[in-house]
């Protein structure tokens, strides 16, 4: 399974539309290939795991969550609204609130993984999870996983 962005290449820097440094702070472009035919759902997640600071890190951010996507899903344009997805749902970033929020690292360049799990599964929430949610209800039902990663670094810290 694989999971790129036509607006980044894998390790390569954000453009700055896709992070809070932008007035838009929209969503990145993605798309998916090889998703196992059993698969049931698949659920994204974009996580930051150099808080505070690259050097120091301390915790993740979580910056995405999208749970139950359909296996036929080939990739989520720029801007996704996740509302038009059947059956999809956006999650509770980092920030507490629903859905996509691009980078803002204080310090230095950070590292922004976007991770695809092909699930046996679909997940059972009614109300939009946390990461540590997500991570439970995943639990021994990870078929495989994909990742791309994007950095950033505010223009005041380049």
């Amino acid at each position: 399974m694989k999971i790129e962005s036509s607006a980044f290449e894998n390790g390569a820097m954000i453009p700055e539309i896709y992070t809070q440094e932008s007035s838009e702070d929209i969503s990145p472009p993605l798309t998916f290939s090889g998703v196992p035919k059993e698969a049931v759902s698949l659920t994204l997640l974009c996580i930051d795991p150099d808080v505070p600071d690259p050097a120091h890190p301390v915790r993740d951010f979580t910056h995405w969550i999208v749970v139950n996507l359909p296996p036929t899903t080939k990739g989520l344009p720029s801007n996704v609204d996740i509302s038009t997805i059947p059956g999809a749902m956006a999650g509770i970033n980092g920030a507490g609130t629903i859905g996509y929020i691009g980078p803002r690292p204080p310090i230095g360049t950070h590292r922004y993984f976007f991770k695809l799990f092909a699930l046996d599964t679909k997940l059972p929430f009614i109300e939009p999870p946390t990461k540590v949610e997500v991570m439970e209800a995943m639990d021994g039902h990870v078929i495989t996983e994909a990742e791309t990663m994007g950095r950033y670094a505010l223009k005041i810290n380049r």
